[in-house]
């Protein structure tokens, strides 16, 4: 009988790719099964070891963050390409709202130590900000919305799905979603 091939160590060379399958499959695994996916799946999923899981993100709390982090990344190289415009990121973020409730509700939000979702949500701030005030960026977005109401908005949207149960939440996140379209969008 012959034993399966084993697939070769490449050892450090590897840690990035691993860092990147990880959290993929941390993003896919959570979508399935919420923040309590089990962390030998992930790594199972990701093609890699648990020694190599835990290598990259001591505990479930930091896999949670660098699944958010990278959202937030995404949304930084939407919110950067000039043809991106405010509606059209505004868009982004209420979808990845809408997919990554349970992730936000995971995270510890008085944790104040971890800035590595700080700088990146910053840029996207002032990414949208300078979108806003550019009428030729604005979409169909009313001309005189001001990123006080967009963030007033997103985050009732934001509240509003984290409070509702899981099984109703893509149900609610289209109501709600057709409430700001109705309050940010020209008629």
């Amino acid at each position: 009988m012959t034993e399966p091939a084993r697939r070769a160590n490449r050892g450090p060379a590897a840690a990035e790719a691993n860092r990147a399958a990880l959290i993929t499959a941390a993003r896919e695994m959570f979508a399935e099964y919420g923040p309590e996916a089990p962390l030998a799946f992930i790594a199972k999923r990701a093609g890699v070891g648990k020694g190599s899981l835990y290598r990259h993100f001591p505990n479930r709390d930091s896999v949670v963050a660098a699944v958010f982090e990278d959202n937030i990344s995404e949304l930084g190289q939407l919110a950067r390409a000039p043809e991106t415009t405010a509606e059209k990121l505004i868009s982004a973020i209420l979808e990845q709202l809408t997919d990554s409730a349970a992730l936000i509700a995971a995270l510890d939000p008085t944790d104040s130590s971890d800035t590595r979702l700080f700088a990146p949500g910053q840029e996207v701030i002032a990414l949208l900000r300078a979108k806003l005030a550019d009428p030729a960026q604005l979409g169909n977005l009313r001309e005189d919305i001001t990123l006080d109401e967009v963030f007033a908005g997103i985050g009732m949207f934001a509240s509003l799905l984290l409070t509702t149960p899981e099984s109703a939440r893509l149900t609610m996140a289209a109501t709600a979603r057709s409430l700001l379209v109705r309050a940010f969008y020209n008629q």
